[in-house]
């Protein structure tokens, strides 16, 4: 007969047993292996040789308390009894008492220790499947881990080939569609095995938390991961900006605040971009350019942001257009931030994505969600530039449109690093329409510390034309211009010249589109340049600043002087931009050019306005010049917040291979131009022109080589005199100009 306190004490260990395999569904990683351990001290064997050593003792009157004391005689089973078990056990691992009894007989065993053994075998089965189960979740959990890992780095490290700035994924050698489905298939592969619900913006985020972590340079609170290496879109040389760079990720306790911020501003401008009066206020001149009435937001929505603080303005403005291109696309080139800083080198002149907190669902951006830092720009040495850390949030709506909202995250930052600038819920909405247009609606929503802007540029930034909706809208219409003229297939009548190939043409667009961003990144008074002011008269100071250039195949080697000088023209903007496109006028100002005859080899009009062009100049120089043949690329282009003419004289030999459809990155360039701006806002231009002056000279061709002020005294003179030479071409009485006014 059995005691029935040692059998309370078996039943006991027996219950144990039964707890653990039905805790075993909420084992962790982490206290896996202790609840292993626990179990693997009742092994198969254990328990029933307990039992048979106490069975048949006779110590039923044992005094209870001496119990401890007695050495007990414990026998296993032998192996016959444990390989018979064995092999009942696999054909049936739950046998009935009548089961139990008939074994126990054949096996010369209690039905009772039968019963224990084979709870103790399932236990330990399972305990066995559960441990190879973790363990094969946690390898494939590691390998998709180290594989989207590995996708983000190729994604960020692939170097465009024109510029040796990342690549925009259309440039890249791998197929993007295969990468965007095999991310998406390990993004829910790792939201299964992580049992993350995907409803909502993705809730918990997945984080790589094996990524090397660093403490912030920006004195934040908190840790947290650098940001991916090469996604630094300081293209084109100069020194890296630290603040942008410095920027880190966001720390988990962040992240849920985050999401919250990114629903609500979504929100916000689902209702901004419908509202109509008396929110917004249409302008007198344009009817699709509207500004906010402050008051009536004040009592519209809630200051998710907290008040503005003192010096602080807003500025916020809509505007719509219809533009050529399809939906889709639109989104893509937003989310992608090398796309995005590309399309509006103009006005981005920096900016990364900080980190991924979602990619969206199978194969497209709806539900993406990224924390990013950006630095926005006009083109001049004068307007300081406005930087932003910002969440960045892509829904698609019932209705077949995309809406696209950022919202500031400075407030996530410390109390002493106050933004000169914040964004409020802005950005765009975007309808598909027929024929591959879609109808763009953007808001555009800052509170900023303006007070450092140049005089000069007050009312072209207060009028909203310099950061404001209006600028986006045009830069995105005339950009869509340009890209239907790049796809073009065939070459379009309109163009002339020495383009023989659609190849050719291609890689012509594709060379002037990389001299375009690089001369734009370089122009404006981003942080990460540092522009010296040589003494002038104080309104038309000449800044310089200079760079090395090393091992970079799209720029010649050596140091390279960038002057640029900004001034006011009592000239309308159309005028300026007309006559310093046109190679007839060349010789007029272009110093450099020698006097000689200029010629159009090569025309591709680049949209409907005549002034968005690309040309192939030759300039013949007089028969005494050493050189007797230079050319010169030029890419113009306008809208109705400013004008661009930019050129870079290219190597006679390296436009060739361009011609015939070569690469155009290895072609060496150097970009010099002009910025036109509308003085006073108005679409007229009545005001006048503000227009900047950029050069960039190669002064020694070793990038080690000291810089001499010869040489800066030479540019200085060189900028000073191309001004004087447009200012006496174009006319117009120089004695009123504006920048003397408060």
């Amino acid at each position: 007969m059995f005691q029935p306190n040692l059998f309370d004490a078996h039943h006991h260990h027996h219950h144990h047993l039964l707890d653990m395999g039905n805790h075993m569904k909420d084992v962790t990683p982490d206290n896996e292996l202790d609840l292993i351990r626990d179990i693997e001290d009742f092994d198969t064997k254990s328990l029933p040789d307990i039992m048979e050593g106490t069975l048949g003792d006779d110590d039923q009157d044992q005094d209870p308390n001496q119990r401890p004391n007695k050495k007990k005689r414990y026998c296993r089973h032998t192996q016959h009894q444990i390989q018979e078990m064995e092999l009942f056990f696999k054909e049936c691992p739950h046998p009935d008492d009548k089961q139990r009894k008939e074994l126990g007989r054949r096996l010369s065993l209690e039905p009772l220790q039968i019963k224990f053994w084979f709870q103790n075998k399932r236990t330990q089965m399972k305990v066995q499947t559960e441990r190879y189960e973790n363990s094969q979740l946690r390898a494939e959990n590691e390998k998709l881990r180290n594989d989207n890992i590995r996708f983000k780095e190729t994604l960020g490290n692939a170097a465009c080939p024109s510029c040796g700035g990342p690549a925009a994924i259309g440039e890249m050698s791998f197929d993007e569609q295969h990468l965007r489905i095999e991310n998406a298939r390990l993004r829910e592969e790792i939201d299964r095995i992580s049992g993350i619900a995907a409803k909502y913006v993705g809730k918990p985020m997945l984080t790589y938390s094996n990524a090397p972590m660093r403490p912030l340079d920006l004195g934040v609170e908190g840790f947290g991961p650098p940001p991916p290496q090469g996604l630094m879109v300081n293209m084109y040389g100069g020194a890296s900006g630290d603040l942008l760079r410095s920027i880190s990720g966001p720390t988990e306790a962040d992240k849920p605040i985050i999401i919250e911020l990114a629903v609500s501003a979504m929100e916000e401008l689902l209702r901004m971009a419908q509202a109509g009066d008396p929110l917004w206020i249409p302008c007198s001149q344009d009817e699709n350019y509207e500004i906010l009435s402050e008051e009536e937001y004040l009592r519209t929505f809630s200051r998710g942001l907290g008040p503005k603080p003192a010096g602080i303005k807003s500025e916020a403005s809509r505007d719509s257009a219809i533009v050529i291109m399809n939906h889709i696309n639109l989104v893509e080139i937003l989310m992608d931030v090398n796309q995005w800083s590309g399309v509006f080198s103009g006005i981005v002149s920096r900016a990364i994505t900080v980190e991924i907190l979602s990619t969206g669902v199978a194969g497209n951006y709806n539900g993406a969600l990224q924390v990013m830092t950006a630095e926005f720009q006009v083109p001049s040495p004068l307007v300081p530039t406005r930087e932003n850390y910002f969440v960045r949030y892509c829904k698609q709506h019932g209705d077949g449109s995309w809406a696209i909202a950022d919202v500031s995250l400075d407030s996530l930052r410390s109390a002493s690093v106050l933004p000169r600038c914040r964004r409020r819920p802005s950005g765009c909405i975007i309808q598909g329409l027929p024929n591959g247009y879609s109808k763009v609606t953007w808001v555009e929503h800052v509170e900023v510390d303006d007070r450092a802007i140049h005089n000069m540029y007050k009312p072209l930034v207060n009028s909203g034309l310099a950061f404001g909706a209006r600028r986006w809208v045009a830069t995105l219409e005339r950009q869509c211009e340009r890209f239907a003229s790049a796809m073009a297939n065939s070459i379009p009548p309109e163009d002339i010249g020495v383009i023989t190939t659609p190849e050719g043409r291609k890689s012509m667009l594709k060379l002037a589109e990389r001299m375009v961003i690089s001369f734009c990144s370089g122009v404006g008074a981003s942080t990460s340049q540092t522009w010296t002011t040589l003494s002038g008269s104080g309104e038309d100071d000449v800044r310089v600043m200079t760079r090395k250039s090393m091992d970079d195949p799209g720029r010649p080697p050596g140091v390279v002087l960038s002057a640029a000088t900004s001034f006011w023209l009592p000239v309308p903007p159309k005028r300026v931009f007309d006559f310093l496109r046109d190679e007839n006028s060349r010789s007029e100002w272009d110093i450099l050019s020698n006097g000689g005859l200029v010629q159009e080899m090569a025309h591709i009009a680049n949209g409907r306005d005549p002034g968005n062009s690309i040309s192939l100049l030759r300039v013949n120089q007089n028969e005494n010049s050493s050189q007797s043949n230079m050319l010169i690329l030029q890419e113009s282009c306008t809208d109705s917040t400013g004008s661009y003419v930019i050129y870079a004289p290219v190597d006679i030999a390296a436009m060739n291979v361009v011609l015939s459809g070569g690469d155009p990155d290895y072609v060496a360039l150097l970009p010099s131009g002009f910025a036109i701006l509308p003085y006073n806002g108005g679409p007229e231009g009545g005001g006048g022109s503000l227009l900047t002056v950029a050069f960039q000279i190669l002064v020694d061709s070793i990038p080690t080589a000291k810089l001499s002020l010869g040489s800066v005294a030479t540019v200085n003179s060189l900028i000073k005199c191309t001004v004087e030479r447009i200012k006496s071409a174009v006319g117009g009485d120089q004695n009123a100009c504006p920048s003397a006014m408060p």
